[in-house]
């Protein structure tokens, strides 16, 4: 269990306790978008100490939150069911987190993992629910996705496919995002390149992916 102890009994000291450690919702985060790899986890969180992942992930595996798992020769790491109620809370956090955003530091990163979570954090599935079936091809920094919205459903994987558009931008999502640029402006303006498809299904993805910030 992790060393922290705030000597008070409640739920959130308890959760803290549990999942309060530095690094520790970070490596939550990334396997809510699936199962990972040890060195996956490493190469998705480049700053975090190896002896520090281990220890994080051994105490959250001694709490139920996560569990080492076979696949096809290798040994992954997954979350419960305990471990997968923390979604909610992730999404929360992470919407929350937004608002306090400013522009980002020259040493900080995007990756697939991060922005898949904080795409599933501005999704509007009730907006979404409304509108065609869409396929985005999302190149934002080094991050590769592939984002299908059907209806109230959303789906973010790794790597290319077919697509209706496909864009490339950078940190700088965020204004899109946020509404602070209208999307013809963020084209304008180079925040946004669209590479293939319908300029104006950006239009669409704003829409569908809002955070105010």
């Amino acid at each position: 269990m992790a060393a922290r102890d705030y000597g008070q009994y409640s739920g959130i000291t308890q959760a803290l306790e549990l999942v309060g450690e530095r690094w520790a919702l970070l490596i939550i985060r990334d396997l809510l978008v699936g199962p990972r790899r040890y060195s996956e986890l490493s190469a998705g969180l480049p700053r975090i100490p190896s002896n520090i992942l281990a220890a994080r992930l051994k105490e959250l595996q001694a709490a139920g939150i996560l569990r080492r798992a076979p696949r096809s020769r290798v040994v992954v790491y997954e979350l419960t069911p305990y471990g997968r109620e923390l979604e909610p809370v992730v999404l929360a956090l992470g919407a929350w987190g937004f608002k306090a955003m400013g522009d980002p530091r020259e040493e900080q990163i995007i990756t697939p993992d991060s922005m898949t979570m904080d795409l599933r954090s501005a999704f509007r599935a009730d907006v979404a629910a409304a509108l065609p079936a869409t396929a985005y091809g999302a190149h934002v920094g080094a991050a590769e996705l592939l984002i299908r919205v059907d209806g109230p459903a959303l789906d973010v994987q790794r790597g290319d496919g077919p697509a209706d558009l496909v864009f490339a931008t950078g940190p700088d999502i965020r204004r899109l995002i946020s509404g602070e640029l209208a999307p013809a402006r963020a084209v304008e303006s180079g925040v946004v390149e669209v590479r293939h498809g319908r300029v104006d299904l950006l239009d669409r993805f704003a829409t569908t992916f809002h955070l105010a910030a």
